[in-house]
């Protein structure tokens, strides 16, 4: 009894040691997921107003550009998967890499070679440990995004994509990463990035009523669309990393706060079991005193 007893106490400050780290997860998590969310808001105007530019001027220009021209049957297709670099977010990467896969499955199937590109511990190790092969990796920036990373990423894809197929070229590029709706729900996405498909700017009016402005390109539209195209890319791909930072870390403080309920739970399960164990020991103890005394006592009476 005494063992179990023991046994019970030890396991009980155990659980409450446990209990300490998450709570303190928790409460990192959800500092940071508020400054996540900021920086994806900051973003979004700029994301507005760079499509509508370039919206603006695929429409009203008939051009020919590599970014925006459709094979129509793509032999090679690239995937960038967003992941996270540490764990204890509950199914966060999980679920990227279900929609990745299934991404995948679809691809092979249309009779296509699929590239892996990947940011985040836990993709790299997903695929490492599967023996497939990853093209390129980035790592130690997934709750914290920042433009410079985005910029590396998609100067990357954007010189794959822009390769000739004889020389390992792709055809279709797609981000998998995961969009944040609410605190409590992160969407898993996957998207095709290049070639570009813009949608007419004509006729579409903002949310306050006013009509989209008349853009004037200097010196000429090819020229300006060279330069605006790179910018959208890396502004996509800057847009899913915000994104997938913002839903990791939500996903973290979720996941953090399910397990400092939980300890709380079994710190109490334990509390009560130790009591019980407690009582149980002192009954037996008395029993066996009263007992003893009855017995000494049955003794001295047979004398």
């Amino acid at each position: 009894m005494a063992s179990s007893l023991r046994e019970l106490r030890q396991r009980r400050r155990s659980v409450s040691t446990t209990k300490k780290i998450t709570r303190a997860m928790e409460l990192i998590a959800a500092s940071r997921v508020v400054k996540a969310q900021q920086a994806a808001r900051s973003a979004a105007p700029y994301t507005r107003e760079l499509t509508k530019a370039v919206s603006a001027l695929a429409s009203a220009h008939d051009i020919d550009h590599p970014l925006l021209r459709a094979v129509d049957k793509p032999r090679r297709s690239a995937m960038l998967l967003i992941t996270s670099d540490r764990g204890l977010a509950g199914a966060y990467s999980a679920n990227a890499i279900k929609a990745a896969e299934q991404l995948h499955a679809r691809i092979t199937q249309q009779g296509q070679e699929n590239i892996q590109y990947i940011t985040g511990n836990k993709g790299v190790a997903y695929f490492d440990f599967r023996n497939r092969h990853i093209e390129q990796s980035w790592t130690g920036f997934s709750d914290r995004p920042t433009y410079a990373h985005a910029k590396e990423i998609s100067d990357v894809l954007l010189e794959r994509f822009l390769m000739p197929y004889e020389e390992g070229g792709v055809d279709e590029l797609h981000i998998v990463g995961t969009r944040f709706v609410s605190m409590m729900t992160q969407n898993a996405i996957a998207v095709r990035l290049l070639p570009l498909v813009v949608e007419d700017a004509e006729d579409d009016d903002d949310d306050d009523g006013e009509l989209n402005p008349f853009y004037a390109f200097e010196p000429d539209a090819t020229t300006v669309l060279d330069t605006l195209l790179p910018m959208f890319v890396a502004n996509r791909v800057h847009t899913a990393l915000l994104q997938s930072a913002a839903s990791e870390l939500a996903s973290r403080q979720s996941a953090m706060k399910s397990a400092t309920d939980n300890a709380q739970d079994l710190i109490e399960k334990l509390t009560r079991a130790e009591n019980q164990a407690r009582q149980a020991g002192i009954t037996q103890e008395i029993t066996e005193i009263v007992g003893g005394a009855s017995a000494l006592a049955e003794s001295a009476g047979n004398e």
